[in-house]
């Protein structure tokens, strides 16, 4: 299956980053990749994986995934600050 990116964010997260790439068929079907890259303290990348979303799977993955942050967010850890920006670049300090 030949495809092209159409449409890609990066998160990057410490040694983490997650990149999130919307992907074009040559049918014009659309699909996401979800890769995430771990760096090594050379700061190689030293492991990479990857997961194909198809969109007829879009709804199922999205509220799966609200839900178990919602649990983690509101029954784990209640007072855990998720708004303060940039943690892992303050933590580093």
């Amino acid at each position: 299956m030949e495809s092209r990116e159409v449409y890609s964010v990066k998160v990057r997260a410490g040694k983490r980053t997650y990149i999130f790439d919307v992907r074009s068929t040559r049918n014009r079907d659309y699909y996401i990749t979800i890769t995430e890259t771990k760096r090594d303290f050379t700061g190689e990348i030293s492991q990479k994986q990857k997961i194909f979303l198809y969109k007829e799977d879009f709804l199922k993955f999205q509220r799966a995934l609200d839900q178990v942050i919602s649990h983690v967010r509101t029954d784990l850890l209640p007072d855990f600050d998720y708004d303060r920006p940039d943690r892992d670049e303050a933590d580093k300090s």
